[in-house]
This record gives structure tokens, sequence and C-alpha cells, in this order.
């Protein structure tokens, strides 16, 4: 049958649909009766999938034998068209239609009722619940089955401390929650134009940029040239360990790098980034650059431009959110993601959106569990500033599987405020947690005692010029400010200059004040506390060299 007779044939069953609207019921019931509504198109199998469904398909079979029969001068035609495949499809589609007017003719409910009940049932019987059979169920026994089985799924598969938000580590959402949506996309609107008017003859929208989750990469970007990739070395104590590849492409871009290096040529090295967007030591050197020149902005973009090339060479197995993967530095390629993480870690700090840096820094320790960068000495401090003291404590507990950060100086003293904040802000559970967690008090107490030079270098460097802290000084506990370790003393040098802002807030000024007054009169009654903590501090830090 062609095309045109079957769109002829349509057209003449809207017409006749049109005169017959307004026929009575029993009209239907004589049409139904008829022997062409034994000749209906045989039952569609997704009816079988609940038997209440079969009551109400004998219900409908009088409307659909109704359609079937139009009238004398076409059942030549509809003959026809039972021997074809569309035809279930077409006298459905029509018996809806009529459906649709009878509703709106008659205002009938009834026809609604007995669409929706099967439709429950449906939903009942396929329902996900392990319990659900062809029976009916009540919604009410399987919703709290189904709600168990999840909460114990979700018990089970606990996140690591270092697995990744996605969403934190765009700082624009910070920002927008810091600042308001408002500001945030006036200022992208200035950058904008300022970016356009500086790529302005270029062609514009000639690709699309691959999404990303560690940068969000620009419209005038270059294309991704593939230079890079990544390839899965091995898996060794439930860690999946990766390794950066270089094309020949991009080696001989390095080899045009290391000869620009040779000579300090610095024209040289941004030339390659002409033909070479995305060499990465050229990148970091032109950010180390425009960083010593004060064009911050421009610096940052050179390490973002480095990130998304590093990420879109990640191997479609490589899944850092979760912190099961690892990049070992001493394989020469995987350098640059340890430097260019930490050099974005450093930037997100100083726009003042810590709790991206935060998951920065969480992810270069799940990086490399060696820590090559120092990430651990700085992960305190951006906890602190991005006020996420429950995961602080939750950290210091279990990376590692041991207890032994708050040795320590920068832990020594992060643990302390992280307390004090956690007590003021669960007064209630105060209670339960003085019998399992010591106080805030007491943790400052055993920092001072463990690491009592770094109470000098605080009170010079924030700047605590109140009269009590010159009497504190005069202590001989407090007057020292070497620890006979280099190492220790490197490690306060970096608490010291990296957190020193945190002590400029006067509770936790009168924390320390109280704390050190305590300590003094402890030491006061009893000397040996003093020799018993120094052991400590000797054990722990038992190298002279700097390490």
């Amino acid at each position: 049958m062609s095309g045109r007779l079957l769109k002829k044939f349509l057209k003449e069953q809207e017409l006749q649909q049109q005169q017959h609207h307004v026929e009575d019921e029993e009209e239907e019931e004589e049409a139904a009766e008829s022997p062409d509504s034994e000749n209906r198109p045989a039952v569609n199998p997704f009816d079988l999938l609940n038997d209440d469904d079969v009551d109400q398909l004998q219900e409908d079979e009088p409307e659909i034998a109704d359609e079937m029969v139009v009238g004398k001068d076409h059942t030549q035609e509809l003959s026809v068209m039972k021997s074809m495949t569309g035809a279930i499809s077409t006298s459905n589609q029509k018996s809806k239609k009529k459906k649709k007017k009878k509703k709106c003719k008659a205002g009938l409910t009834s026809i609604t009722n007995k669409v929706e009940e099967p439709l429950d049932d449906t939903l009942d019987f396929l329902s996900l619940d392990a319990n659900s059979s062809r029976h009916k169920l009540g919604p009410t026994k399987t919703k709290p089955e189904t709600s168990k089985l999840c909460a114990g799924f979700v018990k089970q598969c606990a996140p690591p401390t270092l697995q990744l938000d996605p969403k934190c580590l765009n700082p624009e959402n910070e920002l927008r929650r810091i600042f308001g949506s408002k500001v945030v996309k006036s200022f992208e609107k200035s950058n904008q134009d300022s970016i356009s008017r500086r790529v302005r003859g270029g062609r514009r929208g000639a690709h699309h940029t691959r999404k990303t989750i560690l940068v969000s990469p620009l419209e005038h970007w270059p294309r991704w040239d593939g230079s890079l990739s990544m390839e899965f070395l091995e898996t060794k104590d439930r860690y999946h360990h990766f390794r950066y590849v270089h094309s020949s492409y991009y080696d001989q871009a390095q080899r045009a790098f290391e000869a620009a290096k040779a000579i300090q040529d610095l024209n040289g090295i941004a030339s390659i980034l002409l033909y070479h967007p995305y060499h990465l030591d050229s990148l970091i050197t032109m950010a180390d650059y425009f960083k010593f020149l004060g064009e911050h902005q421009m610096s940052a973009d050179a390490i973002a431009k480095s990130l998304y090339a590093l990420e879109c060479a990640w191997h479609p197995t490589f899944t850092p959110l979760q912190a099961n993967c690892q990049l070992k530095i001493n394989h020469e390629t995987n350098k640059p993601m340890f430097t260019t993480l930490f050099t974005h870690m450093k930037n997100l700090d100083r726009r003042g959106c810590h709790r991206s840096a935060l998951e920065v820094c969480k992810l270069l320790l799940s990086l490399d569990l060696d820590d090559p960068m120092g990430a651990m000495f700085c992960v305190d401090y951006f906890a602190l500033r991005a006020e996420v003291y429950a995961w602080l404590e939750w950290f210091s507990e279990d990376y590692k599987s041991d207890n032994s950060l708050w040795l320590f100086p920068n832990f020594s003293y992060s643990l302390a405020i992280c307390r004090f904040y956690l007590e003021r802000e669960e007064p209630s559970k105060d209670d339960d947690t003085s019998a399992t967690k010591s106080s805030s008090a007491d943790l400052m107490k055993q920092a001072l005692m463990l690491h009592p030079s770094v109470l000098k270098k605080l009170v010079a460097k924030v700047p605590l010029k109140d009269q009590a802290w010159t009497n504190i000084l005069k202590h001989a506990f407090f007057q020292s400010e070497k620890t006979g370790s280099a190492s220790l003393d490197h490690l306060i040098n970096i608490y010291v200059e990296r957190s020193y802002i945190i002590w400029r807030l006067p509770d936790l000024q009168k924390l320390l004040r109280n704390s050190a007054l305590q300590v003094i009169e402890t030491l006061e009654h009893s000397s040996s506390d003093a020799k018993d903590w120094a052991c400590v501090r000797k054990e722990a830090f038992s190298s002279e060299n700097n390490e």
C-alpha cells in the first residue's frame, strides 16, 4: 500500500471521527458486536506485565472495535490495513483521540480511574525492591525496607578522608557563595570583555573546549593538541599506578625548551608556546616570570592552561577523585603535575578560595602518599580557613591509620583550634565529647609543652603587643627559639609563616594566653613535665639535619 493511499485513508478517518463524535453509546455497542470486531489486532505484550490489566483490556475492546468499523464504504481498505504492521499503532492512536473527545464532552472521571489503577499496579510490580512480587504490595511496606538497604550500602561504602568533591574544586562556586552570583557574573563579564579585546581579529568559536574538573577552560584557549597521554602501570596495595607519556611532537618541544633554558633565553621559551601551546615546562616557566613581574592573573592563566593539558591526557581508568590512583614523582614525566597543582593551590589561596585550595591539597596528598610537595604542612591551614573542623579531626585520626600527626607543630596547634570551634558549634554535645576527646584547653596546653618555641615566634609575627605576653615570654620555658633539630625548626618556621593570620582573632589569643599561663603554673609545681615532653620531641624529630 503506497504512502499517498495511507495519507488519504487517515484523512478520511479524521473526517469520519468528526462526523460520528456525537454518536450514542448504543451505536458503539452495536458496532462492537459486529463480526469485524473479532479480527482485532493482537494484544500488546507489554500489557501482560500485570494480571489486572486483562480486565482493562476487555473493557477497552468495544472501543477499539468501534474504531476499526468506520463505515461500509471503507471495509475494503480496512481489510488491507489489517494485513499491515502499522495497523495496531494507527488504531490505538485513534482510540486515544476518541477517548479524549469523550472526556471533554461528557466530563466522565470513571475513565481516568480505570487507566490509573492498572498503572499503579504496574509500577508496584516493576518496583526494584527485593521483596516485590506479582501480588499487590503496599508502598508503606516496601519503602522502609528499601531505605534500610540504601543506608547499609552507604555505610559500607564510606568515603576516605582524601576523596574529593568536584563541586568544591571549582573556585567560582566558592566565590558565588562568598560574594553572591551578581558580583561574580559582573566580574566574569568584565574579564570576558578584556579577553575579547585581546583576541580581536582571531577566529572565535572555531572549536569547543573540553569540560574539565580542575579548571574551567576559556574559549580563546587553543585546541588540545594531544601531545600528552597517560599509561597504566600496575595495581599495587589497592592503588592504581599511572605515568604520563610524551609523544614525539612533545619531545621536539622539550628539546627546544632545554636549549633555550641552557642560554637563559626567555624569548625563546615564549616562542615555543606559539607552536606548542601546551608545553608544560614552558608554561610553568612563564607563570613564574609573570609572578615575578606582579602579573598574578597572567601567571594563574598559564598554570590553569597547564592543568587543562594534564587533565586532557588522563587515562580512562584514572579516577583521582576516588583517592585510589598514584602518580609517583620519581617518574620524570609526572613532576609537572605536582608543580602545577602546588602553584594552583597557592593561587586559590591568594584569591581567598580556601575550600577549593583544600581540595587541591587533598589531591596532592592522594596522588603520592610520600608527600613530595609537603602538602601535609598546609592541609590544616586550609581546613581551618575553610571551616571544615570535623573533617580535620577525622583526617588526623584516619590518615595512614595512626594518630601521630599531632606531633607535628602545625597539627598540634591546629587540632586545638579545631576542637575550640567544634565546642562552640556543638555545646549540647560537650558532655559526650569530653568523655572521648580532650578539650581545646588541654590540647593547646599539650601543644605548648611539645613545641614551646612556637609561642615566641607567633608573638613576634602576629604581633601580640599586650603586656601579658611580655610577662609570659620572660619564663625560661618560652625563651628559647631553637629546638636542637633543624628539621623541627624548619617546620615551625613554615607553620608560623603560613598560619600567623589565624591568631589575630581575639578568641584564639585568649585561649593561647590562658593555656600558656596554665603551662607556667604546671611547671612551677613539677619541672619533670618539661623533661618528659623534651624526650617526646627528641624521639619524634631525632635528625639533627634538615630533612
